[in-house]
């Protein structure tokens, strides 16, 4: 079995993958061959039940030492993700969100505004993969104004190789090389960083922080409030979170390790099967993570030097086929980190309660739909904002996966202001200028909702 770790080394340097990447991929290839899972059992942790909570609001007008710490930020964003589970095969981010705005519009758009508001630099760096860098830099041509001195827009995520399940060398799929490959997760974020002379640059350039979050989370805008938390607070690594909502029950959360008191993150996929009931409830594990992290640059510059550029994250094994879409082709292993994982590599890290609305991710169509309705408005600012408590909850059908199936059923924004749960179980179709008022089922014989409609539990078609 140990040739299968020299055959995927070979492959990653025959591809000029980062050295560090290439180090980090090897300590994970020998905790698969010593049979690790990356499980987080439930005993092992204890709930995180008294985290940070700020005094104001993250878009309250924030005071000098506020804008001064913003001053000395860089905005990262995650933009990797091709947004496969949307049936799409480029950028998620170059989908519309508003008519003529796309997420990386609306990115660009907050950074742009926050440089003019408080008369800062703000850096706008993306981490990008081989699948999106080509488009969305190309998109990101409409703003010449972007680009901050010398330093580059983006930096290029690694790859590696998926690993056979039965032998653990890389997989070889001749039809379509490319799926050989996969990406190493976010928590790839810091070997790049540090190979890519994007860290240092930052520092010589005189910026102190990182502001991190997914490019799908229209909410993280840039926010100088919080950059004056965290630069009070003193952490080297801090983390948002937020009370979870039936949205996300299944995302990540911050815990304690009972062994020695240090924050960590756990995903789903690092909990055991028959343990997801803890995961899930929410008045055990009460906060979502957000993923949107903040980092003393030194500190990490610290940290890197000392472990050699690698954290030793904890693994994250994905079980998957070689090609997602043939559940029949080979079965691989793809090994992930988590960069939120960071949390337990710093002493004195933190995590601190946000609202709600710096938290909006788009994983599925049932949040695009919220997204893009009347529940949320864009200011001057470009970051989504909205009265409504609570969110709205929506959950489409599998005929609404995939976003060209998507939107010919859903070519309108709905109103959901006024809205509940909207359950949509069958193939329906949706006129212009629909509200929904309450809890709202359609049920599964499907037709069409025509324009100037009022939808009541009472007066559902075919509602079961």
């Amino acid at each position: 079995m140990t040739q299968g770790k020299s055959l995927a080394v070979a492959k990653m340097r025959a591809a000029f993958v980062n050295p560090t990447a290439i180090a980090i991929f090897e300590d994970y290839w020998d905790q698969l061959a010593g049979g690790a899972s990356g499980l987080i059992p439930e005993a092992s942790i204890a709930p995180l039940s008294n985290p940070d909570r700020l005094s104001a609001d993250p878009l309250a007008d924030p005071s000098a030492e506020d804008i001064a710490a913003l001053a000395k930020t860089a905005i990262v964003r995650l933009n990797g993700g091709l947004g496969t589970s949307m049936g799409l095969n480029k950028a998620k981010t170059l989908l519309p969100v508003r008519p003529g705005l796309t997420f990386l519009d609306i990115i660009a758009r907050q950074v742009l505004f926050a440089r003019r508001r408080f008369g800062v630099r703000l850096p706008l760096i993306f981490l990008h993969s081989f699948n999106t860098q080509r488009d969305c830099l190309a998109a990101l041509q409409d703003y010449p104004d972007l680009p901050v001195d010398d330093l580059p827009l983006d930096m290029m995520q690694s790859e590696e190789p998926k690993l056979r399940r039965d032998n653990l060398s890389p997989v070889e799929w001749p039809a379509k090389p490319q799926l050989e490959w996969c990406p190493p997760g976010h928590g790839d974020l810091y070997p790049t960083l540090l190979d890519s002379g994007m860290l240092d640059a930052l520092i010589a350039a005189g910026f102190e922080y990182l502001s991190i979050a997914n490019s799908d989370n229209l909410g993280a805008g840039p926010s100088a409030s919080l950059a004056g938390w965290f630069s009070r607070s003193g952490a080297p690594f801090a983390t948002e979170i937020t009370p979870r909502t039936p949205m996300d029950l299944k995302g990540g959360h911050i815990a304690i390790r009972r062994s020695d008191g240090r924050l960590i993150l756990r995903e789903s996929a690092q909990t055991p099967a028959d343990e997801m009931q803890f995961f899930t409830d929410p008045s055990i594990h009460p906060y979502a993570h957000c993923n949107n992290l903040w980092i003393a640059l030194k500190p990490l510059r610290a940290k890197l030097e000392e472990t050699g550029g690698v954290l030793g994250l904890p693994l994250i094994r994905n079980g998957k086929t070689v090609d997602p879409r043939d559940p029949a082709s080979t079965a691989v292993w793809q090994v992930e980190s988590a960069m939120g994982a960071a949390i337990e590599s710093f002493e004195g890290a933190k995590a601190v309660v946000v609202p709600r609305s710096r938290f909006l991710p788009v994983k599925s169509t049932n949040e695009l739909t919220l997204l893009r309705s009347d529940v949320f408005s864009f200011g001057d600012d470009y970051i989504p904002s909205t009265d409504v408590t609570p969110l709205p909850v929506v959950s489409l059908p599998s005929a609404y996966q995939a976003i060209n199936r998507y939107d010919a059923r859903l070519p309108h924004p709905l109103g959901l202001r006024r809205a509940g749960h909207l359950t949509v179980q069958g193939d329906w179709r949706f006129g212009d200028r629909v509200e929904v008022i309450g809890d709202v089922t359609l049920g599964p014989s499907g037709g069409v909702i025509g324009d100037d409609v009022e939808l009541r539990a009472a007066n559902c078609p075919s509602a079961s």
